[in-house]
């Protein structure tokens, strides 16, 4: 389907270089440097160093998004996860969608084009509230991947383009590592490389496990079982090490928009109040394939 080649999201510095930038900035207004409209230039600049981030490493390479991009790639790999299919399906989902829509959920496009795929309803990839919708996005996405033949070891722009049918048939060449990466990331492939700096839960306005599970059940329910022990704490039990990272992933990816707190998998934990950009040890008592994620817990 048409589209036009789309660059990925901008590079920003990373945890460290922000909090070195913001100590430059606070030292130059207090040293009087910066008048009324350089006051104005830094607090803007410290605001946009704030934004929240998440950052996915794998094979050497790192790449930063939105919490928006980051949940909706976590998606399209655990659909694949759920289907049973390879990383490699989610590195072409993902480098196609990320051509696309930046892995944005967009309500526009070429013609009649829609969401994360720019899927077009009259081309029978579904109604428009169903390509909007990202788990059927997703499973349409790998319906007609494996009717490609070769899918699973051909050159991934030329996979994505047999998919797709783009006007800009080499487009998708751009974003092949960010799939990869990605998919290593997000189907569990690569324990430990996702990390999102997010503010503070608001505990008087915060989600509760109940609504991370329907999330979950809507999105991968074949994957994992899920329990509610409280309205603070979910269990998802999956079938092995590797799946518990994809759905450990995922847990952190929409941490944001689930208000999670905590996701403790493989005696790794991941703390948003802490270094949410690491997994230290922790939950060495938990069995293999079990994922505990805390939801609307504020910071201790």
């Amino acid at each position: 389907m048409p589209s036009d080649p789309r660059s990925g999201p901008p590079a920003r510095p990373g945890r460290r270089s922000r909090v070195r930038v913001r100590r430059l900035l606070t030292t130059l207004v207090l040293l009087g440097l910066a008048g009324g409209g350089g006051v104005a230039a830094a607090a803007w600049l410290t605001g946009w160093l704030d934004e929240p981030e998440c950052s996915v490493t794998a094979a050497g390479r790192s790449y930063t998004f939105t919490p928006e991009q980051t949940a909706n790639a976590a998606t399209i790999a655990l659909v694949s996860v759920e289907r049973g299919m390879p990383p490699r399906a989610a590195s072409v989902a993902l480098a196609t969608a990320l051509q696309e829509s930046k892995l944005r959920n967009i309500t526009y496009g070429d013609a009649d084009s829609l969401g994360l795929f720019q899927q077009r309803p009259s081309q029978g990839w579904g109604t428009e509230e169903q390509v909007l919708d990202p788990v059927h996005a997703s499973h349409a996405f790998y319906d007609a991947l494996e009717q490609v033949s070769g899918w699973e070891d051909g050159v991934i722009t030329d996979v994505a383009q047999q998919v797709q049918r783009s006007a800009y048939p080499t487009a998708y060449a751009q974003h092949e590592w960010e799939g990869r990466v990605l998919a290593s990331v997000l189907t569990g492939e690569t324990p430990a490389g996702l990390g999102c700096d997010l503010p503070e839960v608001d505990p008087e306005a915060a989600r509760t496990a109940t609504d991370l599970l329907g999330k979950a059940d809507a999105q991968f329910g074949g994957a994992a079982d899920g329990t509610v022990a409280d309205q603070q704490r979910l269990v998802l039990t999956t079938g092995s090490r590797t799946a518990a990272w994809a759905v450990a992933s995922w847990a952190v990816a929409h941490a944001e928009a689930g208000d999670v707190s905590t996701v403790t998998v493989d005696g790794r934990r991941w703390e948003r109040h802490g270094d949410p950009r690491t997994w230290p040890a922790g939950g060495d008592d938990l069995a293999e394939g079990v994922v505990v994620i805390e939801v609307g817990v504020p910071a201790s």
